[in-house]
């Protein structure tokens, strides 16, 4: 069972494919420190979990549609796979916290809270978008929701969330910052920067490494020499685990600890999130670094969504109608999005003027 990774730039050449094949695949259960089963869920918890994954994954495969349809330009990077860790640490927050992430980022911000209408319309560069139409799939941003952005140079993220966390210090005000990056972007040096200076001044900040195992399309074998990244921060005292995160539950639990670590004055924790995304790098990858039947077995054995449903069906908590009829409401929002982002109009001329810095 193979576990994949995440992202890295196409100008970084340390992470680029090369000729030889993918390293060997691992189960993502057996690598994941914590290997006890994490706490259920009670009912609620289930179906409000199942809900937001499928949100996600709905929203994610429409995105994927309109961009092959030519309504999205520049570049889109799917989350689809993925859902149970934006899903599962948002879940250990609270108001007043903040997420910042990398250019993967549709999901954490529906997780977040905010409208798929103006997410999707900012996709489209409609000015109904979060970023009034002029920053596409990579740079949005909700001060209401407590999104402090995507953001497409890798790794910038990483101090800018270190930045939030000394704020948050500075001000005493008990927030938290998750800062969320791949493994392609944990070898860059200001990552190890931030990670000093955060241990060091004992900030509150949680870095979540979604570790796909393939960064922008090379195996982390071939190109980290620590490829437990839950270590990453061993030489600045900073503690870390690996976690399923493909189960939610086990996500939200390690998400609790890492926040209350954070939260109590102890400083920075690490979190790696052993994931997969089925989708390429970004909608122009093929994927061929791959084997299909790697992806169809992690669909199979570990899909997130797939898990919860089944839990849900096994206890008699909600039937294969009562889930049919959550799927087809959640379509509708996610086809309303896309109308609505196919048809609001463009941004007028004068904005290239507005928000910027002279």
């Amino acid at each position: 069972m193979a576990v994949a990774a995440k992202k890295s730039p196409a100008r970084n050449v340390a992470t680029r494919s090369s000729t030889k094949g993918p390293a060997k695949p691992t189960s993502v259960r057996s690598a994941a420190r914590r290997s006890e089963e994490p706490p259920a869920f009670n009912k609620e918890q289930e179906l409000d979990a199942y809900r937001q994954m499928l949100e996600i994954r709905r929203f994610e495969e429409k995105a994927g549609q309109m961009y092959g349809m030519g309504l999205i330009g520049g570049f889109c990077h799917l989350y689809i796979g993925q859902e149970a860790v934006v899903v599962g640490m948002q879940l250990a927050l609270k108001p007043g916290d903040q997420v910042i992430t990398g250019y993967r980022d549709h999901g954490h911000m529906l997780a977040c809270g905010m409208d798929p209408k103006g997410v999707m319309a900012e996709l489209t560069g409609r000015r109904g978008g979060y970023s009034k139409g002029k920053g596409g799939s990579m740079h949005m941003f909700s001060i209401e929701k407590g999104f402090f952005g995507g953001h497409g140079i890798v790794g910038a993220q990483v101090s800018l969330g270190t930045g939030l966390a000394f704020a948050n210090h500075y001000r005493d005000n008990g927030g938290v910052c998750l800062t969320y990056f791949g493994d392609g972007a944990a070898n860059q040096g200001q990552v190890y920067e931030s990670f000093n200076m955060a241990e060091l001044w004992k900030l509150p900040v949680v870095y979540i490494i979604e570790n796909n195992k393939y960064a922008m399309g090379t195996s982390v074998n071939r190109a980290s020499a620590q490829t437990d990244f839950s270590k990453r921060g061993a030489s600045f005292n900073i503690p870390g685990e690996q976690v399923d995160g493909m189960d939610v539950r086990a996500v939200k639990a390690a998400g609790e600890r890492a926040v209350e670590y954070a939260r109590s004055g102890k400083g920075p924790y690490i979190l790696e999130m052993l994931t997969y995304r089925y989708r390429g790098h970004s909608m122009s990858d093929p994927a061929k670094y791959r084997s299909k039947e790697e992806v169809q077995k992690m669909r199979t054995e570990h899909d997130p969504i797939e898990q919860v449903r089944a839990r849900l069906i096994e206890r008699n908590w909600a039937g294969e109608d009562e889930l049919k009829a959550i799927d087809a409401e959640i379509r509708d929002v996610m086809n309303a999005a896309a109308d609505f982002a196919t048809h609001d109009p463009e941004p007028d001329v004068s904005e290239l003027y507005t928000d910027i810095l002279r």
